[in-house]
């Protein structure tokens, strides 16, 4: 098998749907023990405090945009994430707004991934 170049993998990765982009994330989790989404590439930088301001923040609000066609599986993952209500469940996916406050960044983006597949679009702030 052809070694195939960090180009070739990119022009792969753009014919695909973002559920198998999804899986490809997770094959690779599985394969090296590696989260590919939590890699940076960061140059060394003199001051500690500079560098932890270039990772981000350390916690996310996690914020439902649109609800998606698929509005009933997001109302049924606003309610188990939050243990809220059916009526509150369903005012947030109506209406959109924060689902969570302060939520650790890798489980911030398990979450994003949750919503996206059932079809929910989500931002994290």
């Amino acid at each position: 098998m052809a070694k195939l170049s960090a180009q070739e993998i990119i022009d792969s990765l753009k014919e695909m749907t973002l559920l198998e982009i999804k899986e490809v994330v997770d094959l690779m989790k599985e394969e090296f023990g590696v989260d590919p989404s939590a890699v940076a590439v960061a140059a060394p930088v003199a001051g500690g405090a500079q560098a932890a301001a270039e990772e981000g923040p350390s916690s996310y609000d996690v914020v439902l945009a649109s609800a998606g066609p698929n509005k009933i599986n997001v109302i049924k993952l606003v309610k188990e994430i939050t243990g809220l209500g059916l009526g509150e469940a369903k005012a947030i996916a109506d209406n959109g707004g924060v689902v969570k406050e302060k939520v650790p960044a890798s489980e911030a983006e398990e979450m994003k991934a949750k919503f996206e597949e059932a079809g929910a679009t989500i931002e994290l702030k």
